[in-house]
């Protein structure tokens, strides 16, 4: 993520929390609050780190800072993310809903929602 986009993110509120290992970064994700939700933001892992648990240490920990229901947007092509995150108990939102989500609390173009999917746990709490 380019300098001036991890600001603008900053900005937005998104918090950023990090995984190290041995004095290097190993994998990051943040956490953003939006309206009556929380989104999780920008998760990545190195690649050579991958498949050890950094993402899911990473995702228990951001799951502790809130009791609000929990969205994540990626793309739909990201096959991968999104079986991660179903494995973790997020289900896929489908349809106009999917849609409706990424309007009301993401800012994103219109062609990027068409490629979008989102993934929630509401925790028993209704979006």
């Amino acid at each position: 993520m380019p300098e001036a986009e991890l600001v603008h993110q900053l900005a937005d509120g998104v918090t950023f929390w990090g995984y190290e290992e041995n004095g290097n970064l190993s994998g990051v994700m943040g956490i953003q609050p939006v309206r009556d939700v929380t989104l999780i933001r920008h998760a990545y892992v190195r690649t050579a780190r991958r498949n050890l648990g950094i993402g899911a240490a990473l995702l228990t920990h951001l799951r502790t800072l809130t009791a609000k229901p929990i969205l994540i947007g990626t793309w739909a092509s990201a096959s991968w993310a999104i079986r991660f995150y179903e494995k973790h108990g997020f289900a896929m939102i489908v349809g106009e809903e999917k849609n409706r989500l990424l309007r009301k609390y993401w800012s994103i173009p219109e062609r990027q929602i068409e490629t979008s999917v989102v993934l929630a746990e509401a925790r028993g709490n209704p979006l």
